[in-house]
């Protein structure tokens, strides 16, 4: 019997500074983020608001319990957002089961294949409709600590998040 150790996740940036395997993978995040023009630098307006962001990390497993990969996501702290100011709508996709067990039924009585689709970054493709401000993540490089990243795409934990995704694959 193999016995597998979970890596505990760390829960703050302060416990992944100078961690080679937790810097690759921010490293990824902020490629995927520069990529996909998520914002860019601007200096805040006095009537603005700015909210916050925080790294989130999760450790990826294989079938057998090895340590597939390391992610780190960058999340908005949306629970600040207000509403008529931030972000007008939310949306929440959903299917029912009942929709669901019909068409693999359907897809089983006509001998059809189904497949999946996972959209990496899937957020990240969603445009911002509103102006959202959000401080700069601590990763970024601080040549200007003044500026706030104005959010032009949409970031994961922002209100508005599914919405804008859904307006785009619609």
């Amino acid at each position: 019997m193999v016995r597998v150790i979970q890596e505990v996740e760390p829960t703050c940036f302060e416990h992944v500074v100078e961690n080679p395997k937790w810097d690759n993978a921010m490293d990824e995040k902020m490629a995927a983020l520069d990529a996909n023009a998520i914002w860019e630098l601007v200096a805040l307006l006095e009537d603005k608001k700015v909210i916050g962001c925080k790294w989130v990390y999760k450790v990826k497993h294989n079938a057998d319990g090895s340590v597939s990969r390391y992610k780190a996501r960058l999340v908005a702290k949306g629970y600040a957002q207000t509403y008529g100011i931030d972000y007008e709508e939310t949306y929440s996709p959903v299917a029912k089961m009942t929709t669901v067990r019909a068409i693999i039924a359907m897809a089983a009585t006509k001998g059809w294949s189904l497949h999946q689709m996972d959209v990496n970054n899937a957020f990240l493709h969603g445009d911002l409709q509103e102006e959202v401000y959000m401080e700069q993540p601590g990763y970024v490089d601080q040549t200007h600590p003044n500026l706030v990243c104005r959010l032009k795409k949409a970031l994961y934990g922002l209100k508005q998040a599914p919405r804008a995704w859904s307006d785009k694959i619609g």
